[in-house]
């Protein structure tokens, strides 16, 4: 059985980890980016891109969503135009301040600094989770997305972007050296090996040429049980109402 955190071999791709699929050094890469995210961002993930995933997410007014790797609010915005019960997650405190800045503090939006291995949530505790440009960063992508099946309920829906591999030789090492890049048998493997059985792929494309971006709409196992609690809560919010993120422990 392969490493869960290493990808299978393949001509041409490598299994080493890329430079930034470590927690301290993306950490640092976005103490930089931060300050220029959101005009980079649309040049790679774009706000036609964003609502076609939100057509496939499908998630209703009702809904409590988690956004892993939220960043400074890209998706988190586009979320709260089908759901006002949003929190979001990411490791970087320089992101967090600007989705501070749009979104405040103490607004709509719970906010979290914590680790996506590590969710500090119980289990069952969302209807859906999304993730979008935060897989590539992951030291091992598929602890992570057993945590997003966990933290899910039954029949529940997890949507993840992340960056497609690109065909180029050149453009195949480039990508290896940097972060993970991964194509649709990569993750299906991905996928199934962090228990879920029912999933789909896209690619987007911002337009021909542009960096390719792979969607994949999963549904977390299970038969969803009708009058379910779906309060989030963490477990050292039970008794305590105190949520304790697993990384660098703070209520963002």
């Amino acid at each position: 059985m392969p490493d869960p955190g290493v990808l299978c071999p393949r001509d041409g791709y490598s299994t080493a980890m890329g430079i930034l699929e470590n927690k301290a050094r993306a950490r640092l890469f976005y103490k930089y980016l931060s300050k220029v995210y959101d005009e980079v961002n649309p040049f790679i993930w774009n706000e036609e891109m964003r609502d076609e995933a939100l057509e496939w997410f499908d998630v209703g007014p009702g809904d409590v969503v988690l956004d892993v790797g939220c960043g400074t609010g890209f998706a988190t915005e586009g979320l709260l135009s089908h759901t006002e019960h949003v929190h979001g997650l990411d490791q970087s405190a320089h992101q967090l301040e600007r989705a501070f800045s749009k979104f405040g503090r103490h607004g709509s939006v719970r906010f979290y600094r914590g680790d996506a291995e590590r969710l500090p949530f119980r289990d069952d505790a969302f209807d859906a989770l999304w993730s979008s440009g935060s897989i590539e960063y992951w030291p091992d992508p598929v602890a992570a997305l057993r945590e997003f099946r966990r933290v899910v309920g039954p029949g529940g829906t997890v949507l993840v972007v992340g960056p497609d591999y690109p065909n180029s030789t050149l453009f195949q090492k480039l990508a290896d050296a940097i972060m993970l890049f991964y194509d649709e048998e990569e993750a299906d493997r991905m996928f199934a090996e962090a228990g879920f059985e029912t999933f789909e792929h896209h690619i987007q494309q911002r337009r021909p040429g542009s960096p390719r971006a792979i969607t994949t709409v999963a549904t977390v196992p299970g038969e969803p049980e009708s009058g379910t609690d779906t309060g989030v809560e963490t477990e050292a919010e039970e008794g305590t109402g105190t949520p304790e993120p697993a990384d660098d422990p703070v209520e963002a």
